[in-house]
């Protein structure tokens, strides 16, 4: 059984202007997204800055989530690691926290092998009994699970369910729907190919959007399900321009520029990562009144 269906958001985590977790943005963030239909919370991923947290922090913000959201839709904690021991530490705290699932990227700099990708995913796995998705994003780490490793690892590993495929690749992600015949769960990556990837099976989107736009994304999603392809297929048209503007720079930076102008954070970030150029900002305020989100 999958860990979600529909749109999973790849969440924020909110920063005080002096750097700490803002833990009172956090929490109305969450409830934000529950009361407009996300159908699952990421927690901890590339979008909330994990690469910065230390594994206190990281920790720490996913056992809050947990505690907030309370069961009313699952957690997914992104426990992934270039080093697989840290990944095992991090994925068992976050099952000990009572996580509905974990989101594991491939390791990033130092990359693997197929082999190597199958080994360290099989490992990980091996150590708790959550649910697994893994996470595809060449873009970001220099390393691309091929569709042959993900199918091997979701045939040989019970607890390894699926996959957030975030290489932009529509290609492979039908060749992996091809061979897979339903074997792994796909989730877009990518906010601009909802609907192509639904429309090859996929199970929903783990959603960048979906901070902005919770109810929009959850019904590109749910008309799909509903069986209104047409009405599915203009609600992800109608987002385009502000899919775009949240990739203006990279990621988390529009995203949570976005949310600083709607009043939900004040939009901090963590170095390396840098406040919104002016004309980037203009062009985000545009999407975003276009979208009838101010």
């Amino acid at each position: 059984m999958s860990i979600f269906k529909g749109s999973g958001v790849a969440v924020v985590t909110p920063m005080t202007d002096t750097g700490e977790v803002d833990y009172e943005q956090f929490a109305k963030l969450l409830e934000f997204q529950i009361a407009n239909g996300t159908d699952a919370i990421i927690v901890c991923g590339t979008t909330g800055e994990s690469s910065t947290l230390t594994h206190e922090e990281h920790l720490d913000v996913i056992r809050y989530c947990v505690k907030t959201v309370a069961g009313r839709i699952p957690v997914v904690a992104g426990t992934g690691s270039n080093c697989t021991e840290t990944a095992i530490y991090l994925s068992r705290e976050a099952e000990s926290a009572g996580a509905d699932g974990l989101l594991l990227v491939s390791p990033y700099y130092n990359k693997a092998t197929q082999n190597g990708l199958y080994a360290h995913f099989k490992s990980i796995a091996d150590s708790v009994k959550l649910p697994i998705i893994l996470y595809n994003v060449p873009s970001r780490t220099g390393c691309n699970i091929l569709p042959e490793t993900i199918l091997r690892l979701c045939e040989d590993v019970e607890n390894i369910v699926g996959v957030k495929e975030a290489g932009g690749n529509i290609s492979q992600i039908a060749h992996l729907a091809a061979i897979s015949k339903g074997k792994v769960d796909i989730y877009s990556g990518n906010d601009d190919h909802i609907v192509p990837l639904l429309s090859l099976g996929g199970k929903g989107v783990i959603s960048v959007l979906a901070n902005v736009a919770p109810r929009q994304t959850h019904e590109i999603c749910q008309k799909f399900f509903d069986g209104d392809w047409a009405g599915s297929c203009k609600e992800q048209l109608d987002a385009m321009e502000m899919c775009e503007a949240l990739f203006c720079e990279v990621n988390p930076i529009p995203v949570k520029k976005a949310l600083e102008m709607m009043g939900l954070i004040n939009g901090a970030l963590r170095m390396p990562l840098s406040r919104m150029e002016p004309a980037h900002a203009e062009r985000l305020e545009k999407a975003m009144k276009a979208y009838g989100l101010l």
